[in-house]
């Protein structure tokens, strides 16, 4: 039975997550690396406002400094760091997971044989998530997705840890709309197919996803980022399956649905001023996860001896924007599209 649960990484997701697990009545503690949102919602609480209200909620919240003083063991652990922090993140909180606990990775990126390798697959579960929030002052979270707009998939790795997904199900339905997938990987793959379509490619031109998308070219360029991601869940072994509660699409092929897919996404889950997760890294001077995303797509197509020259070019640029060569702006979509003839 699950009865204490942390949130490794309070970000503008963990903490909307753990704000609404809390308020269903549920023992949560979040545990975050920046100080100053730690002293906010210990101070004054941590502030969640959505499009429909604004709800100041009191949680327990901790530095990772301070998780070496904790001695209370926890039943769940859901990880929402960065995908590149994953490993430290886990090893961690590692010695505070009860023996008969799981663990979930609530992150982009395919990050689930890093938790479980630290872990054990048996106490590990997968997850999807598919919320749109944003954090730029301490202890207030700007989430524009409210419960009924924010979904998530969860699925075990093995099957001695199949029995937990309805129970984890039921505390992360208090945030969302939750659906098992039975083929985790291709469930986390086809997530990433829409990131590595939209998350950097729009971060680039320094843009709100919507408005990236309406400059000349760039929707062009998302599709075929896209494509290139739905053939490396192909050549990973994974499926093509359905994610967003979206099951009318052509499964049939990579064009297919990515076509279809590409576009619903856009108008259902994309709000006029959304900036996608990498774009609030950059203007918070943080690293993004695009060799996470867009570098993993190179990586598992190259790996079968093919190419792909958007997500080639996507991580090229971005890198030069993290090293401070150029800036986020409207006119690196001319860097992206050069390379539009490569394809």
């Amino acid at each position: 039975m699950i009865s204490r649960i942390a949130i490794v990484g309070a970000g503008a997701n963990g903490a909307g997550i753990g704000a609404d697990l809390t308020n269903a009545g549920l023992d949560v503690t979040l545990i975050e690396q920046w100080p100053a949102h730690v002293h906010a919602m210990r101070t004054t609480g941590l502030r969640v406002n959505t499009p429909d209200d604004s709800v100041l909620t009191r949680v327990s919240a901790f530095d990772l400094f301070e998780v070496a003083t904790m001695r209370q063991k926890f039943d769940l652990v859901f990880v929402l760091v960065k995908a590149y922090d994953t490993r430290w993140a886990c090893e961690l909180i590692k010695p505070l997971v009860a023996d008969d606990g799981v663990v979930v990775g609530l992150q982009n990126g395919m990050e689930l044989d890093v938790i479980a390798d630290v872990f054990g697959r048996d106490r590990t579960l997968g997850a999807v998530i598919e919320v749109s929030a944003n954090m730029f002052d301490p202890g207030i979270v700007n989430r524009q997705s409210a419960h009924d707009r924010s979904w998530f998939a969860l699925g075990s790795i093995d099957p001695r840890a199949k029995h937990r997904e309805v129970e984890v199900a039921a505390i992360l339905a208090n945030a969302g709309t939750v659906e098992l997938s039975d083929h985790i990987r291709s469930s986390k793959w086809m997530k990433l197919v829409v990131n590595a379509a939209e998350l950097v490619p729009s971060a680039i031109l320094g843009l709100p996803l919507a408005e990236a998308v309406r400059t000349p070219g760039m929707r062009e360029f998302m599709h075929g980022a896209g494509l290139e991601a739905a053939r490396a869940a192909i050549a990973s072994g994974s499926r093509l399956v359905s994610i967003f509660g979206l099951r009318d699409l052509d499964f049939s092929s990579p064009e297919g649905v990515v076509d279809q897919f590409f576009d619903r996404v856009l108008e259902h889950f994309t709000l006029p001023d959304t900036r996608t997760t990498v774009l609030q890294d950059w203007m918070k001077g943080r690293r993004s996860e695009v060799e996470q995303i867009n570098g993993l797509v190179v990586s598992e197509l190259a790996r079968i001896g093919e190419d792909a020259p958007l997500n080639s070019i996507t991580v090229e640029v971005a890198l030069r924007i993290e090293s401070g060569e150029i800036e986020p702006g409207p006119a690196n979509a001319e860097l992206l599209l050069k390379n539009t003839s490569r394809v």
